[in-house]
């Protein structure tokens, strides 16, 4: 059952990622073989570490069926799957189940032609490997390697080759990574076609030859700074498949038939109709198939509402641009070098306007897009070039006048070609957000593992646009015997915890669920949707270059704790400037004296908690401080305290239930003086006093902070609603720093059953003297005794009763 708090404001921070270095989570190194051959079954072997308790492997597609998973030992498991006949080729997710944990997710390809696999010895262009065409060559390129594979050819046929490489890596460390270079030679030894990097493929390969003549033609492939290792696998698709790299247009609305125009690399056109799926998709792919085969990868469109526009030449000039009608999506192509693509619309004055461009980062066009807006003037407006960390044009403006406004595009560098294709979408941004969970290991996706009979959290974001209000969530497809407690995003919050529980009888199972979002009760048609991006190479610099994306999370239930935790609800709030101590408390099974350390999943904003305490051998709870600085968001927050522990497999976590900490405003307030004393003198403090608010309870002041030699024979004082001044005698020893201290400040206590409000005031100024020293050399001047009226006493100044002192 879900439980709903209804909160304001929430600040997280979360784990450091050292502290989850040795987190106790399954790896899956390797994949072997690296992909299947679509409608058959195939026993893959996860190669990795801490597997040998696995049992489980998702899918993210309907289209593939685990048949068996068999543990061989703690770094080898063999998996039986099944693939659909009809399953489009391409990379497919893949997550293995241990009773610890979930590994890292995998890409396995899935392809529709035969495998071969590499046979060395290979390195000689004159010794090849020889293949017949339409095949997929699974091999490894180690250190200075390169292969080589032989073809025979027809004169006129088409030979196009594809390559997986870093797609099918995982490294986080700029290790064991296959950056490929693949060429064709002819027989003299002449590359005819070579790639390296491609706009479709990202860092990995594709070339395509058309035999002039018969002959036998070679396929080298190498990695591009001819490093290698023998874990640098790839798949080499090798045939006479279809490999359009560009769509035209770049995408349609749902459940339309989409006309479009397939551009090869040779800038071949072939038409085409693409049904588009029933519901909205930023990327949606697009696989070709035709009498020569099927493409062994999908091209990238986008499927939305909105309805398409054409470029139609001439179209260069933005001062005389065809008008269209916005919002829609404006698709074509900078065909050639120097080319300018414009597109007017009708803009009202005070209404909000994006535009937002797709080319390299969504179609994995080769067109660096640059995009400028110009109003009714035809003066500027804004420009982009990349934006939001991604490399495609973002703007949004509003109108400063009606009428037309045109959105330019170009090549950064004026180049052009039949294959640079783009769509351009001009909107005006409806309110919404899109949801992830935070990573709690740096670079790496999160993953759920809820032990049976406890819990853990997880922390939910929130990207908004438009919309700053409530965000209310609901989670779907967890693992039978899982509840969530989840709360709201608060307004003007991007972050939130969610607290996973699984019953005593759950059992171990994983799933794949969604988290979806809405706004709050005026805002309910606001919505978001998960979506996780699983960063699978990193190169220098831990810079991204392989990621994929998700619209679903991985859940499992894992083994039990080796003891039970609670956070115990606090009694008495904390106010602004005060702190308290949270107990936690477990009871250990018997056998387990482990240590357990604590840590907050997120502090709530304003408040600061120790997170370096920890239940040591033989203990069963610990005292938590916390602290409220002056401006702590008022409030009922839910508190989430985390514990790790060690087991045979690393670290692994359990969390209490959420626990409120009521935040409240300060009771107390305090006004210091400027006090002054010498060395060996006694003087008081006198502290205005004012109480904000009522309290129950009996309530001291305790004066703290006092410099080194200065004592005070009551620093605590009994204060009640009516206390208006707190005075604190003070003894200033002959041997006190002489120097001015701000470090005086006041302690608040309020004493309510077994607890105590504290609150905490300051600082307060104490300047410590030397004495004056006395006058040398004055004459001494007998004083005559005048007879004057009696005056009321006059308050002396600190400076006249030093002076009088000294007389």
């Amino acid at each position: 059952m879900n439980v709903m708090f209804r909160i304001s404001l929430i600040a997280l921070a979360v784990f450091a990622s050292s502290s989850l270095a040795t987190a106790a989570l399954p790896l899956v190194d390797r994949l072997e073989p690296l992909g299947v051959v679509r409608g058959e079954e195939t026993t893959v072997t996860f190669h990795g570490q801490r597997i040998s308790d696995a049992y489980q492997v998702l899918a993210d597609v309907p289209g593939i069926e685990i048949l068996e998973v068999k543990a061989v030992d703690n770094k080898k498991v063999e998996v039986k799957l099944k693939t659909n006949k009809d399953l489009a080729p391409g990379l497919y997710p893949v997550r293995l189940i241990t009773k610890s944990g979930i590994a890292n997710l995998r890409l396995i390809g899935v392809g529709a032609m035969p495998i071969v696999k590499e046979a060395e010895p290979n390195n000689e262009f004159d010794k090849p490997q020889t293949i017949e065409i339409n095949k997929t060559i699974e091999g490894v390129v180690t250190r200075e390697d390169i292969d080589h594979y032989q073809v025979k050819l027809t004169k006129g046929q088409t030979l196009n080759i594809e390559i997986e490489g870093i797609r099918l890596a995982f490294s986080l460390r700029n290790q064991n990574i296959l950056d490929p270079y693949i060429a064709i030679l002819d027989e003299g030894r002449f590359e005819v076609a070579t790639s390296d990097d491609s706009p479709l493929l990202q860092q990995d390969g594709l070339c395509s030859f058309t035999a002039p003549e018969d002959g036998t033609y070679t396929i080298l492939v190498r990695d591009s700074s001819f490093r290698g290792n023998p874990i640098c696998g790839y798949r080499l698709h090798v045939g006479t498949f279809p490999r359009p790299v560009a769509v035209v247009p770049a995408g349609g609305m749902p459940g339309s038939m989409m006309k479009s125009k397939l551009v090869d690399m040779h800038h071949g056109v072939t038409e085409a109709s693409v049904q588009l799926p029933s519901e909205t998709n930023d990327r949606w792919p697009v696989v070709t198939e035709n009498e020569n085969g099927v493409s062994p990868s999908p091209n990238w469109v986008r499927v939305n509402e909105l309805p398409v526009v054409m470029e139609k030449e001439p179209n260069d000039d933005y001062r005389k641009a065809p008008e269209y009608t916005a919002p829609a999506a404006f698709c074509g192509l900078i065909d050639k070098a120097n080319d300018y693509d414009c597109y007017a619309f009708t803009a009202k004055k005070g209404k909000r306007y994006r535009i937002e461009a797709f080319a390299r980062e969504v179609l994995r066009s080769p067109l660096d897009a640059y995009c400028n807006v110009f109003g009714p003037d035809n003066k500027t407006i804004a420009s982009s070039d990349d934006s939001r960390g991604k490399v495609d044009p973002f703007m949004e403006f509003t109108a400063k006048a009606d009428g037309k406004h045109t959105v330019r595009v170009y090549d950064q560098l004026r180049g052009g070609s039949p294959i640079h294709n783009y769509r351009i979408e001009v909107t005006m941004p409806d309110p919404t957000f899109a949801l992830t969970l935070k990573e709690l290991r740096r670079d790496e996706a999160q993953v759920v593992s809820v032990p049976a009979g406890g819990s853990i959290a997880m922390v939910v974001t929130s990207a908004r646009s438009v919309y700053n209000g409530e965000i209310q969530m609901e989670l779907a497809g967890l693992p039978e015997g899982v509840a969530a407690t989840t709360f709201p995003i608060p307004p003007g919050r991007n972050e939130i915890p969610v607290v996973l529980t699984a019953s005593k009888d759950a059992k171990q199972t994983a799933s794949l669920f969604a988290v979806a979002g809405h706004g709050d009760e005026k805002n309910f048609n606001v919505m978001g949707r998960l979506s996780q991006t699983h960063k699978l190479v990193l190169g220098q610099n831990r810079r991204h270059m392989w990621a994929y994306k998700t619209n679903r999370a991985a859940m499992a239930v894992t083994e039990k704790a080796p003891f039970s935790i609670e956070l115990v609800q606090p009694k008495t709030p904390i106010v602004r400037s005060g702190s308290k101590n949270l107990l936690v408390k477990i009871v250990r099974d018997e056998g387990f004296d482990g240590v357990v350390s604590l840590r907050t999943l997120y502090n709530p904003p304003g408040v600061g908690v120790n997170n370096s305490r920890r239940i040591d051998k033989g203990k069963t709870e610990a005292l938590i401080p916390i602290t409220a600085n002056g401006s702590a968001a008022i409030g009922k927050w839910p508190v989430i305290m985390v514990a790790s522990y060690a087991t045979k497999n690393g670290t692994a976590y359990i969390s209490t239930e959420a626990a409120l900490l009521d935040v409240q405003n300060s009771i107390f307030k305090y006004e210091f003086p400027k006090s002054a004393g010498e060395l060996g003198s006694e003087v008081s403090v006198a502290l205005k006093m004012e109480v904000l608010r009522e309290y129950e309870g009996d309530a001291e002041v305790q004066l703290v902070g006092m410099p080194n030699g200065v004592t005070s024979p009551t620093p605590i004082q009994k204060i009640n609603k009516d206390t208006k001044v707190v005075t604190f005698p003070l003894v200033i020893a002959d041997n006190a720093k002489v120097a001015k201290h701000k470090t005086l400040n006041v302690q608040s206590r309020i004493k309510v059953g077994d607890e105590t409000i504290v609150q905490t005031t300051g600082t307060g100024e104490l300047r410590v003297d030397k004495p004056l020293p006395p006058k040398k050399d004055a004459p001494k001047v007998a004083k005559k005794a005048v007879a004057k009226k009696p005056a009321a006493p006059k308050a002396l100044s600190r400076l006249e009763q030093l002076r009088q002192a000294k007389n």
